[in-house]
């Protein structure tokens, strides 16, 4: 049965939406919404598709068995919880949400629902990315010892005073690390493994009119016992492509945008001579370093095709809310110890009390 999907939200996200569900086998866009009626209508004239500007509506439509949730990420809770409460398989954007709290009554939610959950991280789809983590499995690097990310990219201040959204603790639930490198943290975590402390500062140095950083430092210390640093910037001109380092004892590697630029073992195998010739054709453009419309959509087709295929065979998507949730947890982690000058250690027992998300702008400034 083909299934039908739904996209909740209209904006710049949703165009992205639509070519990946396009791309994906067995699956159709049937319905968008947008409380502003006009967004709902230019997506559906584009891409063929119901518009709708009442959700109860679109929930209601037995074409639509599946939704993806692009809002700002400070709405993305609502808007789950009711697709789940009407039956309807979830696909959030990232952030999962912008607190633990948020996140929990989403995985809550479609879990009482028997719904599949499954948050977008697409990066995690990408060959390069898999090659990692494959050689994290198989122990080619030894005992790690290092993992970093680095993303360092340029907004305009029209890219902030374009949106009202942008720049807030109530919509964008942080800066450049929970809006921009929430994808490379994710991806840190995941192959790196669990964190157990961090230690951080932020900034906000460059943009005017926000109240969240636009430059994040934080030094981690994994389970494993490993460290790493997680650096994230919107604010170095012109913006460069984001950068995943792992190192241990017997290799390293490094990833540049969906490039590996570096593969070094002590032990040598047969396929790394492949993997260095691609290596020799990187085809990576800038990705979102300076512009957030300049990125792909095939990362999202793959992981929309995985939860397509967990629907039809019973099973958990490879990104579920769990998934989604973690690097929250990190992000807020990092806030928290950013804001007190101390170190966090994790898991979190609840969202940290943040003084910035009170105050504002002038609460970062110090």
């Amino acid at each position: 049965m083909e299934l039908g999907f739904g996209i909740i939200g209209c904006g710049l996200i949703a165009k992205f939406h639509a070519r990946a569900i396009a791309d994906v086998p067995g699956a159709r866009l049937a319905a968008c919404y947008d409380v502003v009626g006009a967004a709902a209508e230019k997506i559906a004239q584009e891409f063929g598709c119901k518009a709708y500007s009442d959700l109860d509506a679109m929930l209601a439509d037995p074409n639509v068995h599946i939704v993806t949730v692009a809002t700002p990420s400070g709405a993305h809770m609502e808007p789950a919880v009711a697709a789940a409460k009407a039956g309807k398989h979830v696909i959030v954007e990232k952030p999962l949400e912008i607190t633990l709290d948020r996140c929990d009554a989403i995985i809550r939610a479609c879990e009482e629902a028997g719904v599949v959950l499954s948050t977008i991280f697409p990066s995690r789809f990408h060959g390069s990315s898999r090659l990692l983590k494959a050689a994290v499995e198989e122990r080619r690097f030894g005992k790690l010892t290092v993992g970093d990310a680095y993303v360092k990219w340029w907004r305009t201040q029209q890219y902030y005073d374009g949106g009202a959204w942008r720049g807030t603790w109530k919509l964008d639930g942080g800066g450049a690390l929970m809006n921009q490198a929430i994808h490379s943290v994710d991806l840190l975590v995941w192959l790196m493994g669990p964190v157990a402390e961090v230690s951080a500062r932020t900034a906000l140095l460059a943009h005017e009119r926000i109240e969240v950083e636009d430059v994040a430092m934080a030094l981690l210390r994994f389970e494993c016992g490993a460290l790493g640093v997680i650096e994230a910037t919107t604010a170095a001109y012109p913006g460069y492509l984001k950068r995943i380092e792992l190192h241990g004892d017997q290799g390293s590697a490094v990833m540049e945008e969906e490039d590996i630029v570096k593969w070094d073992f002590a032990e040598a195998r047969p396929q790394d001579e492949e993997i260095r010739r691609k290596m020799a054709e990187k085809v990576s453009g800038g990705g979102g370093a300076s512009d957030p419309a300049a990125i792909g959509h095939h990362g999202h087709a793959r992981q929309f095709a995985d939860v397509v295929e967990a629907i039809r065979q019973g099973r958990k998507p490879l990104i579920d809310g769990q998934e989604g949730r973690r690097s929250v947890e990190v992000i807020m982690a990092v806030y928290q110890s950013a804001e007190t000058g101390s170190v966090v250690r994790l898991p979190l027992p609840a969202d940290p009390v943040l003084r910035a998300r009170e105050v504002g702008v002038a609460g970062l400034k110090r």
